[in-house]
């Protein structure tokens, strides 16, 4: 019964429609960075789109983000988790923090406990990182992109970082 919860929560019009445009947006990273390896981009996703940060063109970032979801259409699911998501330091963190909390309780001195504190720590982001890919895969994106469409990319420099905009439509499903 469980499972049936949560699969109604991840696939609900909103929280499914973000998993759909993560993907995305991982993808067109995914595929910006291969064109320029030296270029640092990140995207962040909306529930309208997802926005990509750092200097690229913005034919770029267009062509990147039509090929991402041809790419991911077509089967390449492995596009849509990224080893530096956001998910990937909030596992981390979870971890690190419940396993110090475990450790830092109970008697005894606290300064005796903390080597194997900072062992703790070290041990859970260790195991947070193909945990977080795991999470990514199955919770924070999802590649069912057959209803999403490009509806646009726009992009303006603040300050000295460009940003661009993706802007993604589908029919509530």
């Amino acid at each position: 019964m469980q499972r049936k919860a949560l699969a109604k929560i991840l696939e609900g019009p909103l929280v499914g429609r973000i998993r759909r445009y993560h993907a995305l947006e991982h993808a067109t990273v995914h595929l910006l960075s291969r064109r320029g390896p030296y270029s640092q981009v990140m995207g962040r996703t909306t529930t309208d789109g997802f926005y990509v940060y750092g200097p690229v063109e913005t034919q770029e970032v267009a062509a990147a983000a039509s090929e991402a979801l041809a790419r991911l259409r077509a089967g390449e699911h492995e596009l849509a988790v990224h080893p530096r998501c956001g998910t990937n330091l909030a596992v981390a963190g979870l971890l690190a923090g419940l396993s110090s909390f475990l450790v830092w309780g109970g008697k005894g001195r606290r300064l005796t406990k903390l080597p194997r504190l900072l062992l703790a720590a070290t041990v859970a982001v260790i195991a947070a990182q193909p945990l977080g890919l795991l999470v990514q895969e199955r919770l924070t994106t999802s590649t069912d992109l057959e209803e999403v469409t490009i509806k646009g990319v726009t992009g303006q420099k603040v300050g000295g970082v460009v940003i661009h905009k993706v802007e993604l439509t589908q029919p509530d499903l």
